[in-house]
């Protein structure tokens, strides 16, 4: 468990750094510069998200079972999921009324995602996996919209057009995932 709670640290904390940190996150920009800030951002990223997986992988082999999740609990992981993936891709299309209404897409897309695997999910290592992702996207979430409330900023408004590119696009994705890549890569199918 703790390989895993290490990888949380390192990568939550370098994605926290906008939300307990801006003045230092400006500072460190000035100094190493944009491609420099940004190739430290993400080797330290991809340092954390290698201690998660193989750190979730290790918790895995021992599991300590909190609770059984009940029956329903996948059905509605299932719908969360669709919901999130459609939110995280409505994030890098411009002008969809999910962003205009959100604001903050991919945050709400990572709060639910977690959310739907905690349901899903009763052993502590899910608990802390989702849990911490849990926090830190309601954090993240938070912290956009204040900075948005600060600056005045103000999303264009969305196009159906848009909109369906978000939602085909995201429910493709969604069942790619849930239909295959989830089994392949995290070895769970979460829809038998």
């Amino acid at each position: 468990m703790s390989v895993l709670v290490l990888g949380l640290v390192i990568f939550l904390g370098v994605h926290s750094v906008r939300v307990f940190a801006e003045s230092w996150r400006t500072r460190q920009i000035a100094r190493l510069g944009e491609k420099g800030w940004k190739s430290a951002y993400a080797l330290a990223s991809a340092v954390g998200l290698v201690l998660v997986i193989w750190g979730y992988g290790i918790a895995r082999r021992d599991p300590v079972v909190l609770w059984a999740p009940p029956v329903w609990a996948p059905h509605l992981t299932a719908l969360l999921t669709l919901i999130a993936f459609i939110l995280f891709l409505s994030a890098y299309i411009p002008a969809t009324h999910f962003k205009a209404w959100v604001h903050h897409p991919m945050a709400l897309s990572a709060v639910l995602w977690a959310f739907a695997h905690l349901l899903a999910n009763g052993t502590l290592n899910a608990v802390v996996l989702f849990g911490a992702f849990l926090v830190w996207a309601l954090l993240d979430y938070r912290a956009g919209r204040r900075r948005d409330l600060a600056l005045g900023q103000v999303y264009p408004a969305g196009t159906l057009a848009k909109d369906a590119i978000a939602v085909v696009g995201g429910a493709v994705a969604w069942a790619v995932f849930a239909f295959w890549l989830h089994a392949w890569l995290i070895g769970v199918r979460p829809l038998g």
